[in-house]
């Protein structure tokens, strides 16, 4: 099926209800990318005041490349998937060394970024740069698959690129960035996921499939995701009595990598369990007491955590662990979302 012209009433209500976003009044090319690898994951209510303290603390890509890691890190605490923000960096590093410090106007160029996939590339090049290029998001291919009444598996590559086709031959070249960003627009505002799209606000009624039969809750589809794999860990908040906490690196790859962690033990160690187990880390327990459980779930894995305060007698840190004081907590170190339960019963710890 191929939909009639769809840009004149979308256009004109984008023009009318778009979010005032800050890096939609600024749009440079580095305010649009940091902003849409931000998104990814995250909704942009919870994402614009890190936006806001990135581009004070880093207002170019030359600041981005050469951050230290561990202030790149403060910087994104509690959102979540620092492959994002480490992909930012090297991709930060290229462009100073390739481009002079300046995004390249070229849609192919990008994708060959760190972390900078074709919709990204895509948001960027429109946006910035005028360039006649789609930008498919999930917002986008839900707004399609309802209007085409397409019932297929939108996580298909083949589906997905054929939607993406219908997407480009519908842009007009003249605004291509207001037209992406207006399909994305639609899809966050009015015709949403997860429940009821809102079809009595929408611009493009008239042309929906979906509407007109009666579909759009069902679509879009998609395949089941992957059971996720369950892991068992004893979360160890270890205070010496001074107001420290030991906090150990996590290995320089894999999942969360680098990043700093209360002492975590594999399995779900009971209290008696605990001093053998902290003691080969050279940690002697004092007194020991039970804290809340907690659960985080990532992409593929779901960690189950129990916890403990364990107090200590001070002594040297371990290998690849410190002592962080509380103001250092919460000025340098960087505790990932994972342990969001127990960053927060730090602070009435220390």
């Amino acid at each position: 099926m191929t939909l009639p012209d769809i840009a004149p009433p979308l256009l004109d209500w984008y023009g009318q209800n778009k979010r005032v976003l800050p890096f939609r009044t600024v749009s440079t090319p580095y305010r649009v990318w940091v902003s849409e690898i931000m998104l990814q994951q995250t909704r942009v209510s919870a994402a614009l005041p890190y936006f806001e303290r990135f581009m004070e603390a880093l207002p170019t890509v030359a600041d981005l490349a050469a951050c230290e890691p561990e202030k790149l890190h403060k910087l994104w605490e509690g959102l979540g998937y620092y492959s994002r923000v480490r992909n930012l960096q090297k991709a930060a590093q290229i462009v100073m060394e390739q481009y002079g410090g300046r995004l390249p106007a070229n849609f192919e160029a990008l994708q060959k970024l760190p972390g900078i996939g074709a919709y990204t590339a895509g948001a960027i090049a429109s946006i910035c740069f005028g360039l006649p290029v789609p930008a498919v998001d999930g917002n986008v291919l839900r707004v399609f698959a309802r209007l085409l009444n397409d019932a297929r598996d939108i996580t298909d590559p083949e589906v997905k690129k054929e939607l993406t086709a219908q997407v480009l031959a519908l842009q007009p070249p003249e605004c291509p960035g207001d037209y992406n960003q207006a399909l994305m627009e639609l899809g966050a505002l009015v015709c949403v996921p997860n429940g009821a799209p809102q079809c009595e606000a929408c611009p493009l009624r008239a042309l929906c499939m979906a509407q007109k039969l009666g579909t759009a809750e069902s679509l879009p589809h998609k395949s089941p995701p992957a059971e996720k794999k369950l892991l068992h860990y004893t979360v160890a908040l270890v205070l010496d009595g001074n107001g420290r906490v030991l906090l150990q690196r996590r290995a320089p790859a894999g999942l969360l990598a680098g990043l700093w962690q209360p002492v975590l033990l594999e399995g779900a160690l009971s209290a008696a369990q605990l001093p053998p187990a902290l003691a080969e880390l050279g940690i002697t327990c004092e007194s020991i007491h039970a804290l809340p459980n907690a659960k985080h779930v990532f992409t593929h894995l779901v960690w189950q955590m129990n916890g403990f305060a364990v107090y200590t007698t001070p002594c040297p840190a371990p290998n690849s662990c410190v002592w962080a004081a509380r103001a250092e907590l919460e000025q340098t170190y960087t505790l990932p979302n994972a342990f969001k339960v127990y960053r927060t019963v730090l602070k009435n710890l220390l």
